[in-house]
């Protein structure tokens, strides 16, 4: 995909507002703007009926049903919804501790890093290997019937990584821990239609589907909704768990999306995009610049994800170098202005010297072959023009 005159190869940061998106969005915006949540006119009815429509789709999406849909800000809020909201309300409980994969989003560490800090919960960090799966046999020494909650992002935003959910769920579940899950980035990467067999709780965000940003859910089974303690309290909206006046506009967006990944071709368009992956992959590796793929192999990786080390060379340096003409992403962490070698790539076992060389280029539906091979050629000439500039190395 070509915006004026860069490429886009960072889908996994965003992905465009599919057209057909904003074609159903744009009505309720202007002439159907009524108040979902006004029960005594037809304005409102409208509103309402266009909200539970999209609930509908998003929950067909994953399995579920509409009324464990609830809507949020973004995948950031859903977590925290579903983590704090759980913790909170298990104050006082048995089960006190909960488990986290290593390569979790930072939002789900910080929440868990919350939980810890204010109310005393024992979070504990279950590894992962070399292609950044769980180690199931770590897992499962873990758990115990003091674990409240087992926290997994089933498809990895820097390396790709698809989990078993399947298994780690079955082991979660005999000692009765609760199941959440950062889906994020799962619609692009896998089907999704019995994903709410498997987790309790799950997130997703709308930008990362082809929707607009500012909007996403968490899923939460029916059975453990009064096991949720609202983050926003109010006119008790969304079963009481999020109150506050839905954004119509946004929700049809995010059904709309939901949509695109009903349709029957879109295990086509997955197909399409692990070719164009791999093609890409196997471009770089015909340069004459040694490169590693970090992460998972194959179907078990998100099929426009290729996370690539550099050896020798500083991500940001080449990076900088493609600009403006390519735009990717490291991936790693910024906190409070100081760059971070990405949490990830540590634990898949990297060091400092190959995490800080690491690009993650990611690919969308829409990036062609064309694309393909002039993203080949500008990285070729980044490091190119590096090489011959002679800039300081990693290790």
């Amino acid at each position: 995909m070509r915006s004026r005159n860069t490429l886009y190869f960072d889908h996994q940061a965003t992905t465009p507002v599919h057209p057909e998106v904003v074609e159903r969005m744009a009505p309720f915006a202007s002439v159907r703007f009524g108040n979902p949540h006004s029960s005594d006119h037809v304005f409102g009815w409208n509103s309402a009926r266009a909200v539970e429509t999209a609930a509908e789709r998003v929950g067909q999406l994953i399995g579920a049903d509409s009324d464990e849909i609830i809507f949020t800000s973004g995948a950031t809020e859903s977590n925290n919804l579903a983590l704090l909201g759980l913790g909170r309300r298990s104050i006082g409980g048995k089960r006190r501790r909960i488990l986290v994969s290593a390569i979790e989003h930072k939002c789900v560490l910080a929440a868990c890093r919350a939980l810890h800090d204010h109310y005393g919960f024992k979070i504990e960090t279950i590894p992962v290997d070399r292609q950044g799966f769980i180690e199931l046999a770590e897992l499962e020494a873990a758990l115990g019937d003091d674990v409240l909650a087992v926290s997994v992002i089933l498809v990895n935003n820097e390396i790709g990584t698809i989990q078993r959910i399947e298994e780690i769920s079955e082991l979660a579940r005999k000692c009765g821990a609760i199941v959440h899950s950062d889906a994020a980035q799962a619609p692009i990467a896998m089907q999704l239609g019995t994903l709410a067999e498997h987790a309790d709780m799950l997130s997703l965000s709308a930008h990362k589907m082809y929707g607009p940003k500012g909007i996403g859910v968490t899923y939460v089974a029916r059975e453990l909704q009064n096991q949720i303690e609202p983050l926003i309290y109010g006119g008790g909206q969304q079963q009481g768990l999020r109150s506050g006046t839905l954004p119509v506009p946004l929700c049809v967006g995010m059904g709309a999306a939901a949509d695109l990944f009903l349709r029957q071709d879109i295990q086509d368009k997955r197909a399409r995009l692990i070719r164009r992956r791999d093609a890409f992959v196997d471009g770089l590796k015909c340069l004459a610049f040694p490169i590693s793929v970090n992460g998972a192999e194959g179907y078990a990786r998100h099929p426009g994800n290729a996370n690539i080390g550099f050896h020798g060379y500083s991500a940001h340096d080449i990076l900088g170098a493609l600009q403006p003409s390519l735009a990717a992403s490291t991936g790693s962490a910024c906190t409070t202005g100081i760059p971070e070698p990405s949490h990830v790539l540590r634990a898949i076992g990297l060091g400092v010297d190959d995490a800080e060389s690491s690009i993650r280029f990611s690919l969308g539906f829409d990036t062609s072959d064309d694309d393909v091979t002039e993203a080949i050629g500008l990285v070729e000439s980044a490091l190119n023009r590096l090489a011959e500039a002679d800039l300081p190395r990693t290790a």
